[in-house]
């Protein structure tokens, strides 16, 4: 064994040592991650989230996978010629639409992380369960309804996006029998939902991990995506802001474009009992580990 070695191993210990505390602090917890964006666009980071899941569970964390899928869903619609429309950056979701998406999410994104997270849990018979809020009334969603106003005459009209919904009503009792199972289960939830009448709907994917973060009482929401969190004014990374300071960033403008929603999903999941959301650049190997188990963190955490 070399002296370079035997310091690498030194200095992996040093690690772990130091990372008991944030650990105890974790330990049986929930924390609902959502996973999207161009994070889950690369295989070789999709393999390195799932054993980072994995790790989790090892580690007394339960962890709650809610994922998205965008790019794949546009992806798909124009390899089968579906054209998509989009008001306000929201798709709109036809018939056509809705079929593909729920093939997409429910289907193949779901099921391949959920076998990432099988096949890195394999020596500790960690298993990744795929879902959808269809799955035992897991998701019960209400119909989008959106305005916007008409540039000529400022009057503002209703805009139908379709089959897109939210969610109204979240039981997490499957969730939960998994998460406490005495089996080693990690829940993969694609972000599809069913109205009262059976009709099939499209989530936005933020939106469902902060509805069913709030249900769980998690911990933590992480919101993996690919940026590095919210910047302030002279493009710094802003480290921690409350719900506050989160609507007043929205309010001056010093969010922007799509971190608005996610500023506006983070202040929801908080004010539902969330201990705290953090936005992070999920594309960042071990980004989750680090946010949970160093003192620095990895993003920008919103709290009470």
């Amino acid at each position: 064994m070399t002296d370079d070695t035997q310091e690498q191993g030194w200095a992996t210990a040093k690690t772990l040592a130091e990372a008991l505390p944030y650990i105890q602090r974790y330990d049986r917890e929930t924390v609902v991650i959502k996973y999207g964006g161009h994070a889950m666009g690369e295989a070789e980071v999709a393999r390195l989230f799932a054993a980072d899941a994995v790790l989790l569970k090892m580690l007394g964390v339960h962890p709650v996978i809610v994922h998205g899928g965008g790019p794949q869903i546009s992806a798909m619609l124009e390899r089968a010629g579906v054209k998509s429309t989009f008001i306000d950056g929201l798709r709109v979701t036809d018939e056509a639409t809705m079929e593909v998406a729920e093939m997409v999410l429910s289907g193949a994104i779901n099921k391949e992380i959920a076998n990432w997270i099988t096949l890195a849990g394999k020596e500790a018979d960690v298993r990744g369960v795929g879902l959808s809020g269809k799955d035992a009334r897991l998701i019960t969603v209400e119909k989008v309804t959106r305005t916007k106003k008409d540039p000529d005459s400022e009057i503002e009209k209703m805009v139908d996006l379709g089959f897109v919904g939210d969610p109204k009503r979240v039981d997490p009792k499957l969730i939960e029998a998994l998460i406490y199972a005495d089996e080693d289960y990690i829940p993969v939830i694609a972000p599809i939902g069913v109205a009262e009448d059976g009709q099939t709907y499209n989530i936005n994917a933020d939106t469902v991990a902060g509805a069913l973060a709030g249900a769980l009482n998690a911990k933590r929401m992480l919101l993996l995506t690919d940026v590095a969190g919210v910047l302030d004014k002279n493009g710094d990374l802003v480290r921690q802001m409350t719900v506050k300071e989160a609507r007043a960033a929205i309010k001056d403008g010093v969010a922007t474009g799509g971190m608005i929603p996610k500023l506006e999903t983070a202040i929801a999941a908080v004010e539902a009992g969330v201990g705290a959301v953090v936005i992070m650049d999920g594309r960042r190997p071990h980004a989750m580990l680090v946010e949970l188990f160093t003192e620095h963190g990895a993003g920008t955490l919103v709290c009470e």
